[in-house]
């Protein structure tokens, strides 16, 4: 396949790279991937097939060109929630709410294990504390020395890593779901079908806590708390039988650790692979941090550390 004669599409934040291949009415999307081809290409379609296997909404594959670094997907256009709330701002609780429903299917996946295009067997991983830790230290390795070098940086990013481990140890739920990961409105398309769930390569078997955190505390688009609360609540309306307040316990713990692996990963994105443009998401990413640690006992130790060596000049500075 010829990639110089498809138009090339916008690309995210991982090593694929995206075309659009039509002919005549017809088109579908090109994934292409050299570096970390087995995650973005070869899980990518397996997360896909475990979602279309239930029921859900997610990309077919349409050829397996792996061996040239590339796979042809279904197209699924170019619209996103995110695009469309953006323009509809009255309608982002009706269109929370719907995903919200759509969060719950995701959810019920109980399937682990699936044949590959390269007929392997995949089988999902657990979402460990050991993973959610290391995507935490992200924060450390990535962001902390662009402003703290020599002795002190190395005695900081112990104790940091310290208290992200404790917080690790206050979560409460036990029984894992499917948990896509990143989950957030940019990485669900409307759809002719209905909403179509992109971007699955990362996931993963864990707390139930993580996608809703993921959605509500989602540094791409801002939202007020009052909005944030209300989705919060439509979840668990939807979720009786959750206890509400060890629920909200493991989600705030999730949301902070989701965002200092965000703000790590838009650092590195900068630093290792030149892409600039994620470092003006992450003055936001410190304000969903702020607002979950306020008026919150539990991160008393980790507001104290934050606040004595990040002061809002570093927190507000985007290079």
């Amino acid at each position: 396949m010829n990639l110089n004669k498809l138009k090339k599409l916008s690309s995210d934040a991982s090593y694929r790279i995206f075309f659009r291949n039509k002919i005549f009415k017809k088109s579908s999307v090109v994934v292409y991937c050299k570096k970390r081809k087995k995650s973005n290409l070869v899980i990518y379609d397996s997360i896909n097939k475990i979602l279309i296997k239930n029921k859900l909404i997610a990309p077919q594959l349409i050829k397996n060109g792996y061996i040239k670094n590339y796979i042809e997907i279904e197209d699924f256009g170019d619209t996103t929630v995110f695009q469309f709330l953006k323009k509809n701002n009255s309608k982002k609780l009706f269109y929370y709410k719907k995903i919200i429903l759509l969060l719950n299917k995701i959810q019920k996946i109980k399937t682990k294990k699936i044949k590959t295009f390269l007929n392997q067997d995949y089988k999902i991983p657990n979402y460990s504390k050991k993973i959610l830790l290391n995507e935490a230290n992200l924060f450390l390795q990535w962001y902390l020395p662009k402003f703290i070098i020599g002795k002190k940086k190395i005695i900081l990013k112990k104790k940091i890593s310290r208290i992200l481990k404790n917080l690790l140890n206050k979560l409460t739920y036990g029984k894992k779901v499917f948990v896509h990961r990143d989950f957030h409105v940019s990485n669900i398309m409307i759809t002719r079908k209905g909403f179509g769930i992109i971007d699955s390569q990362d996931a993963l078997f864990g707390n139930i806590a993580y996608d809703l955190a993921s959605l509500i505390d989602d540094v791409r688009l801002k939202t007020n708390s009052k909005l944030k609360d209300k989705i919060f609540n439509e979840f668990i309306k939807e979720n009786k039988l959750l206890d509400k307040d060890k629920f909200k316990n493991d989600f705030e713990i999730l949301s902070v650790l989701r965002n200092f692996k965000i703000i790590g990963i838009f650092s590195r994105l900068s630093k290792r692979d030149k892409k600039n443009k994620y470092l003006k998401l992450i003055p936001y990413a410190w304000e969903l941090i702020e607002n979950r640690v306020k008026n919150n006992n539990k991160f008393n130790d980790l507001k104290k550390i934050l606040e004595e060596n990040f002061p809002k000049k570093i927190r507000h500075y985007e290079n």
